[in-house]
């Protein structure tokens, strides 16, 4: 999967957001100051030239839609970062994020329950599968 810059990571926001939209919608949603309508509009199609957004015809314009899941693209985005920056290791990565944030041991257990009810739950409802 390619990585996206920052302005095509910014329409890509919007685009999951709104799941199908034209590049007037999308530019609605941007913040202030708002970018030109060929601005968007070559980025969105920069964003179909990589493989993440396609589109389908509506009236005289076009409708587009992601290609690619936020949680594929956060997720690839999320392995680059610990590979480039923490040598693969998340233990290194998370912490780095708790001494640059003064994190405290309660705040990180709060995180590890947080992390753990997801399995909690899916145990549970295997259990009563059975």
């Amino acid at each position: 999967m390619k990585q996206l810059t920052k302005a095509e990571e910014e329409v890509m926001q919007m685009l999951w957001k709104l799941e199908k939209c034209n590049v007037a919608a999308i530019i609605e949603e941007l913040p202030e100051p708002k970018p030109a309508y060929n601005t968007v509009s070559t980025i969105v199609r920069i964003l179909e030239s990589k493989g993440f957004v396609d589109h389908e015809k509506e009236g005289k314009g076009y409708l587009y839609f992601p290609l690619v899941k936020k949680s594929d693209y956060s997720n690839q985005s999320i392995n680059k970062l610990v590979d480039g920056y923490f040598q693969g290791s998340f233990k290194s990565m998370v912490s780095f994020f708790m001494k640059k944030n003064d994190m405290s041991l309660k705040e990180l257990e709060s995180i590890l329950k947080d992390i753990k009810k997801p399995d909690e739950t899916e145990e549970q409802n295997q259990k009563s599968d059975k």
